[in-house]
């Protein structure tokens, strides 16, 4: 089994790269973010989900542990293969793929090709159960922790009513979640729903998130 690989970058093409160990070149299935970091010729050294079947032994490789270990959650969701699940890393990383999940952002994972609405869904859902408390700041999915210097609170009523709220208002979910998500962090527990659409509000007329 194939855990790691270290070596010159052979050649690179739109879904693959080839990685040059000492003579021997592996074919390596790689995200297009993961594509986009690597130059041909220069030193390498990527992390390695190896898939072994009865026809074929299949390499992807990650630059980092973090989008590793994300693709491997994906996969283990039904109708998740190893194609989709690079190409929702391709248009998410895995710190956005954490928010999309807590923010239950439908449209942020049919970017991808291959993810259409019942199957954003079904991942969605399923993630979002296995992943158990989600905060915005890091994620461990093979640990099931959250490491997170300042998380957010854990969602509730008066947070999901905020949200709907701002999102009835115009505001993507995803932008919406964040904001009362900060912004329940600020106010504490004693803030009611009211209270956090409002500062939300100045919070996204500030820009504060971006």
């Amino acid at each position: 089994m194939i855990a790691k690989l270290k070596g010159l970058i052979d050649s690179v093409g739109d879904d693959w790269a080839v990685v040059d160990c000492n003579g021997v070149g592996y074919l390596v299935a790689c995200s297009t973010k993961t594509l986009a970091r690597l130059e041909v010729g220069a030193a390498a050294t990527l992390f390695i989900e190896t898939q072994v079947r009865e026809d074929a032994i299949s390499l992807f490789g990650f630059l980092e542990t973090g989008e590793r270990d994300w693709f491997r959650l994906l996969t283990t969701v039904q109708g998740v293969g190893a194609k989709v699940g690079l190409a929702i890393l391709s248009v998410a990383a895995p710190d956005q793929l954490l928010q999309i999940i807590a923010a239950q952002d439908k449209a942020g994972l049919t970017r991808a090709n291959g993810v259409g609405p019942k199957l954003a869904v079904r991942i969605l859902t399923e993630l979002k159960d296995k992943a158990g408390k989600i905060a915005l700041g890091g994620f461990n999915p093979t640990a099931g922790a959250v490491a997170s210097s300042a998380p957010l609170p854990a969602a509730s009523g008066r947070m999901e009513d905020a949200v709907s709220a701002l999102v009835n208002l115009g505001y993507k979910r995803l932008e919406a979640f964040q904001a009362v998500g900060e912004t329940a962090r600020e106010l504490g527990d004693d803030a009611d729903s009211s209270a956090l659409i409002r500062a939300s509000l100045k919070r996204l007329g500030k820009g504060l998130l971006g």
